[in-house]
């Protein structure tokens, strides 16, 4: 069995987005996943799913939130060995060290296009510093998303398809993508 995780983008944040963590993994179990995980309250799904390919599983979810559910929100599945390179491929060690939970990983579902990250860089003031990597956004925010322009970017007017996580979260899914 291949191990997955999908992030499901903006979900129980602010108000919008309502699902249960319990709803969550009903649906993934009626999609024929195994071992079915979720981690704390914001759309983060861990589970088995075969071979099936990574947009069969993003759709299946997505399909399923949307009939039962009523929510629309993107997912973006990756598999463990996709997550462990992330998480190697990490161009921040010091920020992610030092203040774990200000550096948001952006997980895409499709790279950037230079004219996007170049609009990202251009919000970063301060100490703030971004850096792409293919289908990854790496942003350390030593302020706090809630006060930084590029932090608002990332979250909700990117023009991207993607998700994000905060470094602790990143490893915590790590070490249960792994198990």
């Amino acid at each position: 069995m291949t191990r997955r995780i999908a992030l499901l983008r903006a979900i129980n944040v602010g108000g919008s987005g309502k699902v249960a963590m319990a709803d969550l993994r009903a649906l993934a179990e009626e999609l024929g996943f195994g071992r079915v995980e979720t981690f704390i309250q914001s759309g983060n799904l861990v589970f088995d799913a075969g071979d099936t390919p990574n947009a069969e599983v993003e759709a299946g979810l997505a399909a399923l939130l949307r009939s039962r559910l009523g929510v629309m929100t993107d997912v973006i599945v990756r598999d463990r060995e996709g997550w462990a390179a992330m998480v190697a491929d990490n161009p921040m060690p010091d920020a992610a060290t030092l203040d774990p939970s200000r550096l948001l990983v952006l997980v895409l579902g499709a790279p950037a296009t230079p004219a996007q990250i170049e609009r990202l860089s251009a919000a970063a003031a301060g100490a703030e510093r971004l850096v792409a990597r293919d289908d990854v956004i790496y942003a350390a925010l030593p302020d706090g998303i809630g006060r930084s322009k590029l932090g608002a970017l990332l979250s909700r007017a990117s023009g991207l398809r993607a998700t994000g996580r905060n470094w602790n979260t990143v490893l915590k899914l790590k070490a249960m993508v792994e198990a």
